[in-house]
């Protein structure tokens, strides 16, 4: 178990997946006992129990019987991929026991207990399956090493998929197909944009079945999945895009089905084509080009020594700043849970000289082996009790819009200066408290969600993920020129949390009747950098 074990109890990179999904990927790929599959070269990269191995070899099986081939060496052409010790035994068991059924011996060399990403393997006509669920975070520090050596796509906090994508494709033969169901976050995601470039240059996306709001596996898990057909071959073709909201659709798609959309593969951005269609309009702008600033928390590297809530008992106060975690603002409210962050800067961002602080200096004493094998501290011997980031003293007491990076808030919260924000949550601080409510409320609107699904991902239940990156894309109507009587409409709908009122005010159709309201008129407008200037 080399990825440990999730928060519901199961393993990282184990998460089973229906057999209609398995059943309809594979009819994707041609693999249907329709077809004589005799000498059809297939592999399973991560294969578990064998939600993809059983149905395989049954389909192996059925082809065999329609088409007349010897099925016994025609199991030569599967190979099946399983890394851990307790998984590998129980997929060993299942097929063995599936081929005595149909009454053959189980072949030595089908099922491999290895590492798929660090094992030989010749060129095959179809690589499937569904590669594990492993955050960046999780994978071990020996393998990251020895997978970013291996495979250029695999960079930044890449989740471990990425590499099983680049693997996968690099064992194709020419005309062969990759077919994985995963998260979706890589089509949009930074960490991607490498698989996505590597993917445009040399292969031909065929689809992309987004399946978001679906449950097709056999456990609930937090990110989208999406089903991805590759094929080793170079085409003018631009790949469809379908997304299916209801699991029961995909019994009768084929590729005869008009998309969603079309990709656009040739930009990093393979939806912007979608965002171009948002109107280029004189009253929308980015969030920053307002003058508002766009930030995340702060990141400790040892939160467990970081942040306490009985710091006020063991530390110098004016060393605290009371910590907004995620948790503290769950079920659209803010309650700060107590806790506080041992602030080790002073008020103008320098390292403090702990020593006049003795009661943090001893507290930190205690701690320094933990605090020394961060890499921050490697990195800086001399500053070993350093956070990550630097914090900024000022920001605690700056009224500010607080944004988890995943949230099932409906309301968007503003805190009114009091305290500091950890690493998972985003904020958005700049012009008058006012200002930021009207922000704030923009920001719940169908107008701007939509926007944010297009070039950001959701996670399973349809919650947004507030991230910088994606922040900063965003076109809002500039807060500043929003007539007073819109403000108020804003304001009112914020405050009684009337989402169905926000998005009558927020629309393009509204949005353009807000130079009538002003009765003023834009005197100058930049591409580069937009100034704006009013004429009463």
């Amino acid at each position: 178990m080399i990825y440990g074990v999730r928060s519901n109890g199961g393993k990282h990179g184990l998460v089973l997946t229906k057999p209609r999904i398995v059943k309809k990927m594979l009819e994707l790929v041609n693999y249907h006992s329709d077809y004589d599959l005799h000498a059809v070269k297939i592999v399973e990269p991560a294969s578990g129990e064998g939600a993809f191995a059983m149905p395989i070899i049954d389909t192996l099986h059925e082809s065999s019987k329609r088409h007349e081939f010897n099925f016994e060496l025609a199991l030569g052409n599967l190979k099946f991929f399983e890394i851990d010790d307790l998984m590998f035994d129980r997929l060993k068991e299942r097929i063995s026991k599936r081929l005595n059924e149909l009454g053959y011996n189980l072949p030595k060399d089908i099922i491999e207990k290895c590492d798929f990403l660090t094992s030989e393997l010749d060129k095959v006509d179809i690589i499937i399956g569904n590669p594990p669920y492993v955050r960046h975070e999780n994978i071990p520090d020996r393998e990251k090493t020895v997978y970013r050596q291996k495979f250029g796509t695999f960079t930044h906090r890449s989740d471990l998929y990425i590499a099983f994508f680049e693997k996968g494709l690099r064992q194709l033969k020419e005309g062969g197909v990759l077919s994985f169901i995963c998260s979706n976050r890589w089509l949009k995601n930074q960490y991607g944009e490498r698989l996505r470039n590597y993917i445009h240059h040399s292969f031909d996306l065929l689809e992309v079945i987004d399946l978001e709001g679906t449950s097709p596996f056999e456990e609930e898990v937090i990110a989208y999945p999406a089903i991805v057909n590759i094929c080793n071959r170079r085409t003018n073709e631009r790949p469809k895009y379908h997304k299916l909201e209801d699991v029961n659709l995909l019994d009768e798609f084929s590729r005869k089905n008009t998309p969603d959309r079309i990709l656009n593969t040739g930009n990093p951005n393979w939806f912007l084509n979608l965002t171009n269609g948002l109107p280029h309009h004189k009253f929308l702008d980015s969030i920053e080009n307002q003058g508002f600033k766009i930030g995340i928390g702060v990141a400790t590297g040892c939160d467990k020594v970081f942040i306490r809530e009985d710091f006020p008992e063991l530390i110098e106060n004016e060393l605290l700043l009371p910590i907004l975690t995620s948790k503290d603002v769950r079920n659209n409210k803010l309650n700060w849970g107590g806790k506080y962050i041992l602030n080790p800067f002073d008020k103008n961002g320098n390292l403090l000289d702990l020593e006049k602080y003795p009661k943090a200096w001893g507290y930190l004493k205690l701690n320094a082996d933990v605090l020394k094998k961060r890499h921050v501290a490697k990195r800086n011997k001399d500053k070993w009790y350093k956070t990550i980031d630097k914090i900024n003293y000022d920001l605690t007491f700056e009224s500010k819009i607080i944004l988890p990076d995943i949230s099932g808030n409906s309301h968007i919260l503003i805190d009114d200066g009091n305290y500091y924000p950890h690493h998972n949550l985003y904020y958005i601080t700049g012009g008058s408290r006012e200002d930021l409510t009207i922000l704030a409320t923009l920001l719940m609107s169908e107008f701007v969600r939509d926007q944010l699904s297009e070039f950001g991902n959701k996670m399973n239940g349809g919650y947004p993920r507030w991230q910088s990156q994606n922040l900063r894309k965003l076109r809002v109507p500039l807060v500043n020129l929003i007539p007073d009587g819109i403000r108020i409409d804003l304001i009112k709908a914020y405050k009684s949390r009337n989402i169905d009122r926000i998005n009558e005010l927020v629309t393009p159709e509204h949005i353009s009747e807000y130079e009538i309201s002003l009765g003023q008129t834009v005197l100058f407008e930049s591409d580069e950098s937009k100034t704006y200037a009013l004429n009463s």
